[in-house]
């Protein structure tokens, strides 16, 4: 009779998957990763090249292993990439690529979980965390005329550089990070015009103001009340961010971290302020439609863009995987969050489904910890009730 307990399976190889398998290890409980893609990391494969971490190097490194310093402050896309390999490598984990987890359904004999993989493989799992990403499904608004746009319409996740734009005129649809910098981007690569639809303007803040990055100020403002940091977020945003209301982009109406706790992080300036200021980067009013090959604007406008970029956010995708457990809200998002698993599903946990002020990489890094050290106590108290018995 087998007395080896299941392991821990971590559906996902990005940063959280990872960063939980490699705090498990760490702590001696077996920890096993399935990843759909060939590698690890499939996300930040796929991101934009002029992608870089918004967080500093320092606060974004994963459990045991700092990133190099030869990737500078503000890490690359493609140096990110090249850390997750290295992480893996380094803490030696238990690698299962090229195949999908589909469906998990608790054990048949009560304890555990069933993970329904691809090839028609079943992998018996003492505990289970997902943690296929935030980004994971690319999400395109259902606009009336969409399917018959006869211009170029593309999610942002399929963008990669300026190059194929060049001397085009490009409609970016999403004030968000990503729409912001695809939008310089594309300014500083060549576009003949860049516009970027706004349908409620950001907060806007310096990654940076005199070496103090503005992620130590999100560390430190994210447990104050909501209303203090809103009051705060506006006074550094009048004396930090100019005013550009003349050219579009007026002051948000709402308070920078009561918009964060709705889900909305402000946009870090890489160049955006600039760009709009100098005209390279024309903010329009929301997309409401299209027809033929234009583009239906909220304020009446029509345009004609060659190109629709739509930087319109992503779905978590966890429904086929979970929904029918009841462990999701009516958003798609996981009920619980770590080191607890939700109620009537004891063992199934959820890594990295937040987008916190405070950066995604030390959150997850932080998150790792919680849940090794939850899931070491529980394992030594399983073996302690088998040697009792």
């Amino acid at each position: 009779m087998n007395t080896q307990p299941r392991p821990v399976y971590v559906i996902g190889g990005g940063p959280g998957g990872l960063a939980v398998a490699a705090a498990l290890r760490g702590r001696g409980v077996r920890a096993v990763v399935v990843e759909k893609a060939d590698a690890v990391g499939a996300s930040w494969r796929r991101h934009y090249e002029r992608l870089h971490l918004h967080t500093t190097r320092r606060l974004s490194a994963l459990p045991g292993l700092a990133i190099p310093r030869r990737f500078g402050r503000w890490v690359a896309r493609a140096d990110v990439v090249r850390y997750l390999e290295k992480y893996a490598e380094f803490h030696e984990l238990e690698l299962i690529t090229g195949v999908e987890v589909h469906r998990i359904e608790p054990a048949a004999d009560g304890t555990g979980w069933t993970l329904y993989a691809g090839g028609g493989r079943e992998l018996a799992a003492g505990a289970v965390v997902i943690a296929t990403g935030f980004n994971h499904t690319p999400r395109l608004p259902d606009w009336p005329g969409r399917e018959t746009f006869t211009g170029r319409l593309v999610h942002a996740a399929d963008y990669r550089e300026a190059g194929p734009y060049a001397g085009q005129d490009v409609l970016v649809v999403g004030a968000g990070n990503t729409g912001a910098e695809i939008a310089v981007d594309l300014a500083e690569g060549g576009a003949a015009r860049v516009r970027l639809a706004v349908r409620t303007a950001p907060h806007i803040v310096r990654r940076s103001t005199l070496g103090w990055p503005a992620q130590r100020t999100g560390i430190l403002v994210r447990h104050l009340p909501v209303r203090l940091v809103d009051r705060l977020g506006a006074l550094v945003a009048r004396t930090s961010v100019p005013d550009l209301s003349a050219y579009g982009l007026p002051r948000p109406g709402t308070g920078l971290y009561s918009r964060v706790r709705e889900g909305a992080i402000p946009v870090q300036d890489v160049g955006l302020i600039d760009a709009v200021k100098a005209g390279r980067v024309l903010p329009v009013a929301a997309v409401e439609g299209f027809e033929g090959d234009e583009v239906l604007l909220a304020d009446g406008s029509r345009i004609t863009p060659d190109a629709v970029i739509a930087a319109t956010g992503y779905a978590r995708g966890l429904e086929p995987l979970v929904g029918h457990l009841g462990v999701l809200d009516d958003r798609g998002r996981p009920t619980a969050h770590v080191p607890h698993s939700p109620a009537g599903a004891p063992g199934l946990y959820f890594v990295g489904y937040t987008n916190p002020i405070s950066g995604m990489f030390r959150e997850l890094a932080l998150d790792a910890q919680k849940l090794a050290r939850a899931l070491a106590r529980e394992a030594r108290g399983t073996r302690g009730s088998r040697v009792r018995g």
